[in-house]
């Protein structure tokens, strides 16, 4: 019975004494250090806001057209004995430059029958004229007072007045077909195209062909209603102040420029890109008064930069780094992460301007971050770094430093 109660015993001891002994060991151990997780600053470029007094420009685009084009007609019927040598596509020519000449031999006809029945109404008024003399001298020998009107002959007077009237009005309609008969250019230009030759035969009406004026060039910008608030418009061709713009254009591979003044708009909103139309206009386009510049052809697109209003303290940053609802991301004394709200004046394609809205001490953050976060800690490339910030590197160096020894 003794024996049965021993071996019940010692298995029970042996557990017990395990358990006293784990026990033990435990209360023993001591707890694992406990150590902060930190994470690593995010590593940003930045750059420092800069108020600045700017002007600005306004960028557009237009084709150059000429500001005279002209459609020749003929004024009379014959045929062409004559056509100038320049009078061909892209010829050049000056003011009063003959360019066609019609055959000449009728209306020369035409001008010496009209110099006769002009000599023949003044042959009969010279002598309609005598005998008026003659009637009133015979009326006053045989009686007095006041003679009649038809006695001395007065509306026989006015009939031959009225002939020779009538006589040098044909002699000048003459010599004008007469001088129609040569076409001759109104002003400096150059031939668009040419639709007659030598010895055809033109009718009145009939087209010869399409010149345009050099002289001046002209080229529609369109401008959107935002832009327009930072252009002084000129509201007539006359108006004293014209902005000036710079044309760009790309001329046998190489990038020219052409400077131009803005001289009015259109004054009518367009109806469907709802933007308004102002007209630059380049002086001597072909060049022709300084040769060897290259030439602003009629035809070719430029980019035009319109000078625009002057302004001042306003900061300009990329139009990229503006966020929604008109936030800015920026970097504080503490190297943490903001958003700043500004007032925007004005905004393109590649720019951003900014009226107010930043601190004094901000940086503007210029990296792409995704997810920004209000008060996240960053690092600035390029710039010395917090003391804590440089302490954690040199912990973890060392720490590194062991592990590759081990």
């Amino acid at each position: 019975m003794a024996a049965k109660i021993i071996k019940v015993l010692i298995p029970v001891g042996v557990i017990a004494i395990a358990i006293v002994a784990a026990s033990s060991l435990t209360s023993m151990r001591k707890p694992p250090e406990k150590k902060e997780e930190q994470r690593q600053a995010i590593l940003v470029t930045a750059q420092p806001v800069e108020q600045q007094d700017l002007v600005y420009r306004i960028e557009s685009q237009g084709t150059v057209k000429p500001r005279l084009e002209t459609s020749l007609v003929s004024e009379v019927n014959g045929r062409i004995v004559e056509v100038a040598d320049n009078f061909v596509e892209g010829g050049f020519f000056n003011a009063g430059d003959l360019l066609v000449r019609v055959e000449q031999a009728d209306y020369l006809t035409n001008v010496k029958a009209a110099e006769a029945s002009l000599a023949n109404a003044q042959s009969a008024l010279e002598e309609e004229k005598a005998r008026g003399r003659v009637a009133e001298e015979e009326w006053r020998s045989f009686t007095d007072g006041t003679a009649p009107e038809l006695g001395l002959r007065r509306p026989q007077l006015a009939g031959a007045l009225a002939n020779v009237r009538s006589a040098e009005a044909e002699l000048e309609r003459a010599k004008r077909d007469l001088s129609r008969t040569e076409i001759r250019a109104p002003y400096a230009g150059m031939v668009r195209s040419r639709a007659v030759n030598l010895g055809q035969f033109i009718t009145r009406g009939g087209s010869i062909g399409m010149i345009y004026g050099t002289d001046i060039a002209e080229i529609r910008l369109p401008i959107t209603d935002n832009d327009a608030g930072f252009i002084q418009l000129p509201q007539s061709i006359d108006a004293q102040f014209q902005p000036e713009v710079t044309l760009t254009a790309v001329v046998a591979g190489a990038v020219t420029q052409w400077p131009a003044k803005l001289v009015r708009t259109e004054g009518v909103l367009d109806e469907r890109s709802r933007v308004i139309y102002a007209v630059a206009q380049v002086n001597d386009p072909y060049r022709r008064k300084t040769p060897g510049a290259t030439p602003l052809r009629f035809g070719r697109f430029v980019q035009a930069q319109i000078m625009g209003n002057a302004t001042t303290d306003v900061v300009v940053i990329p139009r990229h780094l503006l966020l929604a609802q008109q936030q800015v991301l920026v970097i504080d004394t503490d190297n943490q992460l903001q958003f700043r709200t500004v007032v925007l004046e004005r905004s393109d394609e590649q720019f951003a301007y900014i009226r107010s809205g930043f601190e004094a001490t901000d940086r503007l953050a210029t990296s792409a971050i995704a997810n920004p976060l209000a008060g996240t800690l960053v690092r600035i490339a390029g710039a010395e770094q917090p003391a804590e910030l440089t302490a954690d590197k040199e912990s973890d160096a060392a720490v590194l430093t062991s592990q590759v020894k081990e």
